[in-house]
């Protein structure tokens, strides 16, 4: 599978990601326990049930990752050279174990760089999970695209 090239990516494209995932209390436990996250609210569910969410919640790092991850197939693979950054992350609800997730990606803006010649950028925005039909994560992402070969850029760009 190859992602999209910056050709591809026009402002107000919509990609209704095709990968699905139902996250589980092992994936919770075992990122929490890898990223040195020991925060009670994802691993003590004695303490979680004592809370406003009534039990445990989602990593929200996981759940960001995920939504990362889950975009790669179709969007990145083999045609970035990496993100740049991530603005205005959000975490509107918490996502629980059980939870299936949906991801959403769209492309507001695209760019030449300024700083590299043969470099493009990509805006993302709205890269947004849901399930039972609330956002979960919502935030911005920028990355630096390859070139498409037998694409160049104009001289002097």
């Amino acid at each position: 599978m190859t992602g999209k090239y910056y050709e591809e990516l026009t402002p107000g494209l919509l990609i209704e990601h095709s990968i699905r995932r139902t996250v589980s209390d092992y994936d919770n436990t075992l990122f929490s326990a890898i990223t040195h996250n020991l925060a009670p609210l994802h691993l003590d569910e004695e303490y979680s049930k004592t809370t406003l969410y009534a039990g445990r919640i989602i990593n929200s790092m996981f759940t960001l990752a995920l939504v990362c991850g889950v975009t790669v197939g179709e969007l990145t693979q083999g045609t970035t050279m990496g993100n740049l950054g991530f603005e205005q992350v959000k975490f509107p609800t918490p996502l629980f174990p059980g939870d299936t997730v949906k991801t959403r990606t769209e492309i507001v803006d695209r760019r030449e760089s300024k700083k590299y010649p043969t470099g493009r950028h990509r805006h993302l925005q709205a890269r947004r999970t849901q399930s039972e039909g609330r956002d979960r994560v919502r935030g911005n992402a920028s990355g630096h695209d390859v070139e498409k070969a037998g694409v160049r850029r104009r001289a002097g760009g």
